[in-house]
């Protein structure tokens, strides 16, 4: 499997509610004029959860006022989007408005997070997945059986703490941005590759994605046609693999981002971190945190289809397909309670390190439920150790 949301071979399984279709002739009427709807503030969008509790009667009145060109407009602004003429605009209305509905279903779904407008609403879900996403693949098979990965051993769970976060600790670098290029697979892998050199010499180096999008070509050993392919995707294993092969990663201060793949310019003479090994983690998600507790921030897959609409709190869908993997992320620490509306009391969540930027979910992190396999978050997990000299 490759990930990357970077490009995906296969499109994940996702549950479609059908929305009344009253509610849809308000928000995508065929002539997409100007709501008479007047917003409270002209500079803030009103989120689909803006009201204190979602409620059917309303959904009238969140279409209303969310479904607006003005609405739109705020949209444009905020996030800097430029259309190069007329009908790229309207085109780019009429995907917004269906991503509202989209919204509006997710928030039904997915009721213990909050979803609604993100700088992603003027992309289809083809174009999304495209775009920010990039595993390659199926789960249904083991990955990484190299020479260099080595069993994962079975952790003491005893012991662990009820909370645990990386970022405290400062094993976590800022938060990137993949751009439009579907390299979050090198994102997780320099992400891991990270926190593994700070739990071993105690510095945090800022490691170069650039390196693995422009250099690394190497192909699954059970699957040929799942190969690291830079803004094409890719998968962390056959990175780390090429990481050992190739000697180790370069800092992004001697080999910076572009967010598109050029001519590989790798210099030994650079290597910041070398990679000695790496394992795939069981998925039984105690074990999981048990190695992010003694190992450091883990590459973790997941299945992203309601990270488009995320806006923050804790995503915990009433239905997510594991089968299907598209994203690749940082899993960094985890949390004992975190509301859920759908529960009515608290679940335990996972903190997610995630490669869109800081202006998406919560300063760029994602929380997930912990203990359901939710998403496929436990089904691919891998640590990696550095040489240390």
């Amino acid at each position: 499997m490759i990930i990357g949301i970077c490009p995906v071979v296969r499109r994940c399984n996702s549950l479609v509610v059908t929305i009344p279709t009253f509610i849809l002739l308000v928000l995508l009427p065929s002539s997409l004029a100007i709501s008479s709807t007047v917003l409270p503030d002209p500079n803030i969008i009103q989120q689909v959860t803006d009201h204190p509790v979602l409620h059917p009667r309303n959904f009238l009145e969140d279409a209303a006022l969310l479904g607006t060109e003005e609405t739109f407009k705020i949209f444009v602004r905020k996030y800097n989007k430029a259309y190069s003429t007329k009908e790229e605009y309207v085109h780019r209305l009429r995907i917004f408005a269906r991503n509202i509905v989209r919204a509006v279903e997710h928030q039904m779904l997915d009721p213990s997070a909050v979803h609604g407008v993100t700088p992603f609403m003027d992309l289809t879900e083809e174009e999304f997945e495209r775009t920010y996403m990039g595993v390659l693949g199926d789960v249904t098979r083991d990955q990484g059986f190299a020479a260099e990965r080595v069993p994962p051993s079975v952790l003491e769970t005893s012991g662990l703490p009820e909370d645990f976060d990386w970022r405290k600790k400062g094993a976590v670098t800022d938060v990137k941005m993949q751009g439009t290029c579907g390299s979050c697979w090198a994102f997780s892998t320099t992400g891991a590759v990270e926190g593994a050199n700070f739990v071993a010499t105690g510095k945090l180096l800022n490691l170069s994605e650039q390196q693995l999008v422009d250099c690394d070509n190497t192909c699954d050993k059970t699957d040929k046609r799942a190969c690291d392919d830079g803004c094409g995707g890719g998968l962390m294993t056959n990175a780390y693999r090429y990481l050992i092969e190739a000697g180790g990663l370069e800092e992004e201060s001697s080999y910076p981002y572009t967010g598109k793949r050029g001519t590989c310019k790798f210099d030994r003479d650079r290597i910041g971190v070398r990679v000695a090994n790496f394992s795939n983690i069981p998925t039984d998600e105690i074990q999981i945190a048990a190695h992010l507790v003694h190992h450091g921030p883990l590459a973790v897959g997941l299945n992203a289809v309601f990270m488009q609409t995320y806006i923050g709190g804790v995503s915990c869908p009433l239905i997510c397909g594991k089968k299907w993997i598209n994203h690749g992320v940082l899993l960094v620490g985890y949390g004992a309670k975190g509301f859920s509306i759908l529960r009515l009391g608290n679940l335990p969540y996972w903190i997610i390190k995630n490669s869109w930027g800081k202006q998406w979910g919560e300063e760029g992190y994602y929380r997930l439920c912990r203990g359901r396999g939710m998403c496929g978050i436990n089904r691919m997990v891998s640590a990696v150790a550095i040489q240390v000299s």
